[in-house]
């Protein structure tokens, strides 16, 4: 669905008290969003439940990243990222993003749950965007899009490694 959506190059943004909340099965399809979700991205319930989540991905945003994400989910660990998500018009907006598992009652996973926050601005400026962009790049020199990925992930893993710090700590250590 995203694919079909050009990119307007125009930030929508939402207020720092307000929470954007979805949960996905196991492949990653909605199967709940809230209304600060709906509102921000321009749809509307019938059009979201059931699809896949990845729906809203920007074309800025680096594959990479969700490898990184969806890598840690089925580690059965939470994780934190930042995400530029693209709106059902074009337009785009910026999220901190808290995704968790989800467990069954006999302590299997069945889901996953995001919540997402208003990102600090200062961070994606100085740090985010030009690392995404950085990482982006090294995924468009590969005409196989799997390989780039690829490339672009072992080039976040040896940024970190010169940095002396695992994702998390790098993480963390941006906000201060």
């Amino acid at each position: 669905m995203a694919l079909s959506i050009v990119p307007s190059g125009v930030e929508r943004f939402f207020e720092p008290d307000e929470i954007i909340v979805s949960k996905t099965d196991l492949k990653g399809r909605m199967i709940y969003t809230n209304r600060v979700f709906m509102r921000v991205a321009g749809y509307n319930e019938a059009e979201l439940i059931g699809q896949p989540h990845s729906m809203i991905r920007h074309p800025d945003m680096p594959r990479c990243v969700f490898k990184l994400l969806w890598d840690t989910l089925e580690a059965k660990k939470e994780i934190f990222a930042y995400v530029v998500n693209m709106c059902k018009n074009g337009d785009h907006y910026w999220v901190l993003a808290h995704v968790t598992p989800s467990y069954d009652g006999a302590g299997n996973v069945n889901g996953y749950h995001s919540n997402r926050r208003v990102p600090d601005r200062k961070i994606l400026d100085s740090t985010i965007i030009p690392l995404y962009k950085q990482l982006l790049e090294e995924e468009q020199r590969y005409k196989n899009r799997k390989d780039g990925m690829n490339s672009a992930y072992n080039n976040l893993l040896q940024i970190l490694k010169e940095k002396g710090v695992g994702y998390d700590e790098f993480f963390f250590s941006l906000q201060g």
